[in-house]
């Protein structure tokens, strides 16, 4: 294997048994975001594939983004969960409050506040791990079509099938204390009455996902199917879509073959 001077660290998963808290979750995206500024070649090799997980996810998805009683669901889920944009202002949030979430919020908000970073920092661990992987053997970084040809290749070499499964698990359970959250007599009040103090004080980003998330799931709740049907959906999919890359067998010379089976979405 091939190793230069400037490659950057490998980092050690950790796993969501040792994230319980906000601020424990939060200090391992911080820790790996200030590896990224380290070294320009990983943060754009981390962009790189966020930009590919998110329009495979639209593509896997595309019957649910027009569908009447998902749209608003899968869109929340594609912004907030598979985006590649900019967390960094939301984490900060999080953090100047993590020490107060459990004095100020109900059990419910708490438990959906600590899924949601729990989340986070499993996503942020499995694409650093990728990227490394990626450009581990690049001098100049990757474009964006190499991330894709490497991709496979990464996720294998990368492995932690354990932990792609927890990553699904904590997206289930975030729906799932969303949709609980909609059930809570008065967090629909108290989250409007929040939302002046919120945003003078800085936490707009973190109103406005609370904000969002409760009122797209309780859209999803009234509707004729609940949101059961939604979850059960991104958890077949999703199950289905680790095990492709985990488990199909390819020769990695013939591109094409590999991409229609793999990225037919992309196609």
């Amino acid at each position: 294997m091939i190793e230069y001077y400037n490659s950057p660290p490998v980092q050690p998963m950790i796993s969501i048994a040792q994230l319980p808290s906000v601020s424990d979750a939060l200090a391992v995206v911080q820790t790996l975001r200030a590896q990224q500024l380290s070294y320009p070649s990983l943060q754009h090799a981390v962009s790189a594939i966020k930009r590919l997980q998110c329009v495979r996810f639209q593509h896997t998805y595309a019957d649910a983004l027009t569908h009447p009683d998902w749209v608003a669901p899968a869109r929340f889920f594609l912004n907030e969960l598979y985006s590649d944009k900019d967390y960094s202002q939301r984490d900060a949030e999080f953090g100047r409050i993590a020490p107060a979430i459990q004095r100020l919020f109900p059990q419910s908000v708490v438990g959906v506040a600590t899924t949601l970073t729990q989340l986070h920092a499993l996503s942020e661990q499995l694409d650093y791990a990728m990227a490394v992987a990626v450009i581990k053997t690049s001098v100049n970084g990757v474009s964006d079509m190499q991330v894709r040809d490497r991709y496979v290749a990464a996720w294998r070499e990368v492995g932690h099938r354990s932990a792609r499964l927890d990553q699904l698990a904590l997206v289930q359970r975030l729906g799932l204390g969303l949709s609980k959250l909609t059930r809570t007599r008065g967090l629909r009040t108290m989250l409007r009455m929040m939302r002046g103090p919120a945003h003078s004080g800085g936490l707009q980003h973190l109103q406005d996902f609370l904000e969002l998330g409760f009122d797209t799931f309780q859209v999803l709740q009234r509707s004729s199917s609940g949101s059961e049907p939604f979850l059960a959906l991104v958890n077949q999919r999703e199950t289905d879509w680790i095990a492709r890359l985990f488990d199909v067998q390819i020769a990695p010379q013939v591109t094409t073959i590999r991409d229609k089976i793999l990225w037919p979405e992309l196609e």
